[in-house]
């Protein structure tokens, strides 16, 4: 069995730390030779994302195949290469995945969102999210390949945690109410994609996060009482400076529901709120 990943990020790399010790083989696109090395230290086999030839041999020998790179101004550049590779290898690997972002729900005023809710991303990011969606779905359908797209919440886990950014003295507790949003624990992520796989799904869509929207201020305070630090007082989101991601981030709200994923996949998140989630990932540290 082989997992294919078109952009090795933090979420292909969760999924392939996970089916790596059930016996699966891992390949990821590379765009740089200079990453083969890296990859070869992980166990993982690199493939130059503009060559040809070696991409239609990993698209023929993969079972599986995870798509995590961005969106650009002319659409997926996964789709752009791996259909054509897809079609030339007469390959149909019994799952595509797909990974998009809740941004596509753009603002809900704290209000909840499924995967059935009208799109209404607010920034071009967002809106080039929904438009790669649409492309995934679409060949999906037409070419009869097995396409799921999964919306994820905020991700954090080891060493992408608000314990990092408050020992380096950068975290900061912005005062905005109403303002709540969902995540998810990386482990979870990952458990999410693995249920995904084994029941394959043409056309799925989930929604992966925890179970409970909050602010980001509450998660940061209880990370900091977590490390027995008083936590950094709040400050009014008018009163700050932020650069343009943030203040996107922090012009939305809403709560995503996980209901379906947990109801067609047999998924549970095993760290359901961000207490769960931090305690683990300090637990980890402690030798």
């Amino acid at each position: 069995m082989r997992l294919l990943a078109f952009g090795y990020g933090y979420s292909a790399r969760a999924l392939a730390h996970r089916l790596m010790p059930q016996g699966w083989s891992v390949a990821a696109t590379i765009r740089h030779p200079a990453a083969t090395a890296r990859l070869d230290v992980e166990g993982v086999n690199a493939v130059p994302a503009g060559n040809q030839r070696e991409l239609t041999r990993a698209v023929a020998e993969a079972r599986a195949i995870l798509v995590s790179s961005p969106p650009d101004a002319e659409g997926c550049p996964a789709l752009r290469l791996l259909i054509p590779a897809l079609a030339r290898a007469k390959a149909f690997p019994d799952w595509i995945g797909y990974i998009s972002t809740t941004g596509v729900y753009g603002d809900r005023r704290g209000g909840w969102v499924n995967e059935t809710s009208p799109l209404a991303a607010q920034s071009v990011e967002g809106a080039r999210r929904v438009g790669a969606e649409r492309d995934w779905l679409e060949v999906g359908r037409g070419m009869g390949l097995t396409v799921t797209v999964f919306r994820l919440a905020g991700i954090y886990g080891p060493g992408r945690s608000v314990f990092d950014r408050l020992r380096a003295g950068d975290a900061r507790r912005i005062a905005a109410p109403g303002q709540v949003f969902s995540r998810i624990h990386m482990d979870d992520l990952a458990a999410g994609l693995e249920a995904s796989i084994a029941r394959p799904r043409a056309q799925g869509i989930y929604n992966l996060c925890d179970d409970e929207p909050c602010s980001n201020s509450e998660v940061i305070a209880h990370a900091a009482r977590l490390l027995g630090m008083t936590p950094p007082p709040e400050v009014p989101l008018a009163e700050v400076r932020l650069p343009e991601a943030a203040r996107r981030f922090y012009a939305e709200s809403k709560r995503v529901s996980n209901a379906r994923a947990k109801a067609e996949l047999g998924w549970r998140p095993a760290y359901p709120t961000y207490r769960e989630g931090l305690a683990a990932i300090l637990a980890a540290e402690v030798p």
